[in-house]
Formats: C-alpha cells, structure tokens, sequence
C-alpha cells in the first residue's frame, strides 16, 4: 500500500510540473548567454528596467560539496535571473491594490540544460484573480511576455546549431 501511494505521488508531482498554471515558459535550443543578453535587452528597449542580476548557479554551487549528492540533481549547467521593474505599473498597481507591491519588483529565471534554455516568469495575473489590479496585471503580463517574446525571437535568429536541430525548439510554452 505504501509503495502504491509513493508511486502515485510521484507521478502526480511530475504531471503537476508539466504544466504550471501560474509560470509562462519559454523554451529554446540556444545557449543561456545569448538569450540572457537578448531577454535583457528587449526588457530595457520596453521600459522593463533590469535592476539586479543574481547569478543563481554561481551561487548554488558554492554549497555543491556541503550538499552532496542533493546537489544539481537534474543536471542544469545555468541558473541565472532578472529582477525588473517599470515604475508607471508599479504606481499603478500602488493605488489599485498595493498588497501586490508584493511582487514589485518582478523577475525571471533563466536555466540551461543540454543546450536548451528555459525563461521562467510567475504570471502576475495568476496571482491578482480577483483584485482591483487584475485588469492592469493582465496588460503587464501582456507587455512583459511580449519582451520576453522578443528577446527570445533575437536570440533564435542568432542559432548557431543547424536548422534540423531546432525541432526541440518549442517557443512560448503557456499562452498567457
């Protein structure tokens, strides 16, 4: 019976993070530099000002020993995040709803595993259903997935890898 249950479990929370309702997904056959560079440059070319860029990996991997085998386990060779902000939403959201100041300033994660690179952004939308500022945190949702969007086509035109390898390419994973 114990066995049955943790076979179950594990396979729920494999399909659970197949397809997270509150994460859009962008997935691309490139190197991590170059879609961070790209990434980073559409957020800014559309007021999304980049304001600190922790090295999430780098970081992690000063704990490799003290953790063992429990270190990296899925084998990612990058981690790295943009925390950002435009400071007209985030007035906006201040007078419709300043609770969710909560997740000023935004950020994405980036991560890399076997030549592919994942940016990862919390849906603002997901977590204002029902506030005051859901409406405007659909727009910003829209206007950043859109950056991203951008950044993510820029680095595609710059593939080094030859076109028949691009087929794992799969763009925008979650609609928003």
């Amino acid at each position: 019976m114990r066995i049955t249950t943790l076979l179950v479990l594990v396979l729920l929370t494999g399909l659970a993070r197949a397809d997270l309702p509150g994460v859009l997904a962008w997935e691309l056959r490139q190197d991590l530099e170059t879609v961070y560079k790209e990434v980073y440059n559409s957020l800014e070319e559309n007021s999304f000002f980049v304001v600190f860029e922790p090295n999430i990996g780098s970081s992690l991997g000063r704990f490799s020993e003290r953790w063992g085998d429990d270190y990296n386990r899925n084998r990612l060779s990058s981690i790295r995040s943009m925390v950002f902000c435009n400071a007209w939403y985030a007035n906006q959201v201040s007078n419709l709803e300043p609770d969710l100041l909560a997740m000023c300033p935004l950020h994405i994660s980036l991560y890399a595993r076997d030549g592919v690179t994942r940016v990862v952004f919390i849906r603002p939308t997901h977590v204002a259903r029902g506030s005051d500022a859901a409406t405007l945190l659909k727009e910003l949702e829209a206007d950043v997935s859109a950056a991203i969007q951008q950044g993510i086509d820029a680095a595609r035109e710059q593939s080094v890898l030859p076109p028949e390898s691009e087929e794992g390419d799969v763009g925008n994973k979650s609609q928003p």
